[in-house]
């Protein structure tokens, strides 16, 4: 089941999306506490605006150095245990929407992720138990501005920042994530091009480690990490980054044009 979040020009709305992606049935209430019921409504997925489908009451989690091969063009070893940092909701943002890139910034990068989306409130969850509380999968791009989180030492300002995590363009709730193929692509040109096979620490490890530390809520995301390809990416750019079985999303990336 793929689930939206979209708007026609009021009040954000959820609804249930077509195999095909191109049409959409609207349901009361979000989906995330309620049960799912159809309103009736239908939709074309082209007349809309698609929205984030989730906004994180709580948190985002970032994983960092979870494909052997992006750590290795980054200059970095591998983990023993999932590297895991905050970002907050505030950095989330749909599909289509602009990455406004600071003019305090002079390095930014895309990373193409799987998004885990939470579907309940649990703490110390075991891997075994760790699909219980999945709502289910998104695609995410984890902007990052590499000048920073070089100068800062940790990376809350480098990923953290306004509309530097693009999320979308649904959830998808049923989805065998073992091997599922990652890219990215700017303005066209093919960059990234993995797979979720290859993740050092796998989901079911994410949910375990971070719910050790944090109580998860609904609606928290846990990014799972990115695959080789990572590169700059300036204002004027578009990048679209795909996850197979849940779609693609592309985001056009611009300059901060305040004072």
């Amino acid at each position: 089941m793929r689930i939206c979040r979209f708007i026609t020009g009021d009040d954000p709305r959820f609804g249930l999306v077509d195999g095909a992606g191109e049409k959409i049935a609207e349901i009361s209430g979000d989906p995330l506490y309620t049960r799912i019921e159809l309103t009736g409504a239908t939709h074309l997925v082209e007349d809309v605006r698609l929205l984030a489908p989730v906004i994180p009451r709580s948190k985002v989690i970032g994983i960092g150095r979870n494909y052997a091969d992006h750590a290795k063009e980054m200059g970095n070893e591998v983990p023993e245990e999932p590297l895991m940092f905050l970002i907050p909701n505030t950095s989330v943002c749909g599909p289509g929407d602009p990455v406004v890139i600071p003019d305090f910034v002079t390095e930014v990068s895309y990373e193409a992720e799987l998004a885990v989306v939470i579907g309940r409130m649990c703490k110390d969850v075991a891997p075994e138990d760790a699909r219980s509380v999945i709502f289910g999968y998104t695609v995410a791009n984890d902007v990052t501005a590499r000048d920073l989180q070089r100068g800062d030492g940790q990376w809350a300002r480098a990923k953290g920042m306004d509309t530097f995590t693009p999320v979308g363009p649904w959830v998808e709730t049923d989805l065998d994530i073992a091997d599922l193929r990652i890219t990215s692509s700017v303005d066209g040109e093919p960059r990234q091009d993995g797979t979720t096979a290859d993740m050092v620490h796998g989901v079911a490890e994410l949910i375990a480690h971070a719910s050790r530390a944090f109580t998860l809520l609904p609606g928290d995301l846990i990014l799972t990490g990115t695959p080789a390809g990572v590169g700059e990416i300036v204002a004027g750019q578009r990048c679209e980054v795909a996850v197979e079985g849940i779609g693609s999303m592309s985001n056009p990336f611009v300059a901060d044009e305040q004072d």
